[in-house]
C-alpha cells in the first residue's frame, strides 16, 4: 500500500508541475495545445518526436521552448546534404602535448546533450540519419570502437518539412520507428494567428521559465511506467495494433486491401506509454479507451504505409486509422 500511496501523491504533485510546464510552453508557442501536448508526451515516456509540418510554423520555436521549460542541456544540428556522420557524433583528432608525445583526444560532437534538435532531419544522407540510430535505441554512441554513453535523459526531437523538394532522403522505415510519436504541425486558426501576431511583433516577448530540472524529469518518466494500466485498455492496444497488419486474421478488410506493411511490436509500447502519458498530462490516475484512440494516429502513421494501389486510388493513412480506431474502441466499449 506504501508504493500505491507514494506514486498517488508523486503524481498529484507532477500535475501542478505539468500544468505550470504547458502554460510556461503555451505562451511562446501559441495556440497548439495538442502540438504542445504530444511532445511533453514524448519526453514524459523517454522517447523521441518526429515534427512534421511546413516551414514557418513555430516547430524550431517550440523545441527551444521545451529545452528551457524542461530544464534540459540542448544543442541544435542542421541537417544538410554535406553533414557528415563525425559532424554529429564526433571524432578523435591527434594531439601532441607539450612534451612532444601524440595521442588521440576525443571532441565529443552536438549529439553529447539532453535534448537533440535534428533540424530538416530529411536532408541529410542515408549515412548521416543512420548516426542517429545507435543513440535514439541504446542512448550511446560507438565512435572508433569505443561505446560512450549519452547523459540521460537523452531525446531526439527532430523536423521534417512535408514537401518534396531537391537534396531529401526519405528517413528508413528503421529509424522512423525510433520516434515514439509523429507530431504533426497543422496551420493555426484565424484567432491563434492573430494572437501570434499581436505578441511576435511588439517591442516585448514572452519569456520561457525552468519548471522542470533533468532528475525530475526522469523522476516524473519513471512514475509514468508505474501506472496501472486497465486490462480493458491493454486489450484495445493489443487488438488495434494487429489490426493495421494486413496479413492478421483479425484485420478488417479494408486493412487488407490497403495496407502494405503495418506497425511491429515497438508500436504497441509506444501507445502503451502514450497513452499513460496523456493520462498523467489530464491529471488522471490511469488510461482509459479514450486515450488508446487520441494517441493511436501519431503513434502508428509513421510505422505503416498505403499499398501502391491504395496510393493510386487516393486513399490516405490518417482517414484509415481514424476509421479502424473507431471499429476496434466500438467493439471493446461493447464488450
Amino acid at each position: 500500500m506504501s508504493d500505491d500511496a507514494d506514486l498517488l501523491a508523486g503524481l498529484e504533485a507532477l500535475e501542478g508541475k505539468l500544468a505550470q510546464a504547458r502554460a510556461s510552453i503555451t505562451r511562446r508557442f501559441i495556440g497548439q495545445e495538442r502540438v504542445v501536448d504530444l511532445s511533453l508526451a514524448a519526453l514524459l515516456c523517454g522517447g523521441h518526436g518526429l515534427l512534421i509540418g511546413l516551414p514557418g510554423l513555430g516547430k524550431t520555436r517550440l523545441v527551444e521552448t521545451l529545452s528551457t521549460v524542461m530544464g534540459l542541456d540542448a544543442n541544435r544540428v542542421q541537417f544538410t546534404p554535406d553533414l557528415m556522420p563525425a559532424d554529429i557524433l564526433g571524432s578523435e583528432v591527434l594531439e601532441t602535448g607539450a612534451d612532444g608525445t601524440r595521442e588521440f583526444k576525443f571532441i565529443p560532437g552536438p549529439i553529447f546533450c539532453q535534448l537533440l534538435m535534428a533540424d530538416e532531419i530529411n536532408r541529410a544522407s542515408p549515412r548521416t540519419q543512420s548516426a542517429l540510430l545507435q543513440a535514439m535505441q541504446e542512448r550511446q554512441v560507438t565512435v572508433a570502437g569505443q561505446d560512450r554513453p549519452l547523459t540521460p535523459p537523452f531525446h531526439v526531437l527532430a523536423t521534417q518539412n512535408p514537401i518534396e523538394q531537391e537534396g531529401t532522403y526519405p528517413l528508413p522505415e528503421a529509424q522512423l520507428d525510433r520516434f515514439l510519436v509523429q507530431i504533426d504541425v497543422p496551420y493555426p486558426d484565424r484567432d491563434t494567428e492573430r494572437e501570434i501576431l499581436l505578441a511576435t511583433t511588439g517591442t516585448e516577448e514572452e519569456e520561457a521559465h525552468q519548471v522542470f530540472t533533468p532528475e525530475e524529469l526522469i523522476a516524473a518518466q519513471g512514475m509514468l511506467r508505474r501506472m496501472p494500466v486497465g486490462e480493458g485498455v491493454m486489450e484495445a492496444i493489443l487488438d488495434l495494433v494487429r489490426a493495421f497488419r494486413p496479413d492478421d486474421p483479425t484485420a478488417p478488410e479494408t486493412v487488407r486491401a490497403s495496407v502494405a506493411w503495418g506497425p511491429g511490436p515497438r508500436a504497441a509500447q509506444a501507445l502503451m506509454l502514450t497513452c499513460r502519458a496523456r493520462a498523467m498530462l489530464q491529471g488522471r490516475l490511469a488510461p482509459d479507451i479514450d486515450d488508446v484512440a487520441a494517441m493511436a494516429q501519431p503513434v502508428l502513421v509513421h510505422r505503416m504505409a498505403l499499398s501502391f494501389a491504395a496510393r493510386a486510388r487516393g486513399e490516405s493513412l490518417d482517414a484509415l486509422i481514424a476509421e479502424t480506431v473507431g471499429q476496434v474502441t466500438r467493439s471493446e466499449a461493447a464488450a
